[in-house]
């Protein structure tokens, strides 16, 4: 079941919040920065494994804070790896790569929820019209409330539901 949703997806009761970046994004725009200003310690475990893993566009990285709500990055763009390259757009390759690995991850750890912002529509540079088929298509029947937070409104708790 996919749901969309208006408000803050930081505030989501879902069990997992997905969001598209780059391997060694420095998560200075968007919701990549909020999540790196809400989870701290998140973005540190975030640069050690793309730093010692070296992970490629169409994976995906997890991680779970001490409340239990988990945080998977998937790698919806090419990566910057020199200093003061920038990474590169999304591609819709990418992100269908990238959620098919979220709808493995989903399905090994039994994961109840997930949340994701129209995905790779902001810094990714994709149009939502080319991302929703690709979410439908992997995750449409995956079992579980899928909650896409189609509009961001700051410290407003969306009805997703949960």
């Amino acid at each position: 079941m996919i749901k969309q949703v208006s408000g803050d997806i930081l505030l989501s009761k879902a069990r997992v919040i997905a969001h598209g970046v780059a391997p060694n994004d420095d998560h200075a725009q968007g919701l990549a920065h909020a999540l790196r200003e809400h989870a701290p310690a998140m973005y540190k475990d975030f640069r050690h494994y793309c730093k010692t893993q070296h992970p490629k566009a169409g994976e995906i990285w997890s991680w779970a804070g001490a409340d239990g709500q988990q945080i998977v990055a998937l790698f919806t763009q090419t990566a910057a790896y020199h200093p003061g390259e920038r990474p590169g757009r999304a591609t819709l390759s990418n992100v269908n790569h990238a959620l098919a690995a979220l709808r493995e991850y989903l399905a090994r750890e039994k994961v109840t929820s997930v949340a994701l912002p129209r995905l790779s529509t902001g810094v990714g540079g994709l149009a939502w019209e080319e991302v929703r088929p690709a979410i439908e298509k992997h995750l449409g029947d995956a079992g579980i409330p899928v909650i896409v937070y189609a509009t961001f409104h700051a410290g407003l708790a969306a009805t997703e539901g949960l």
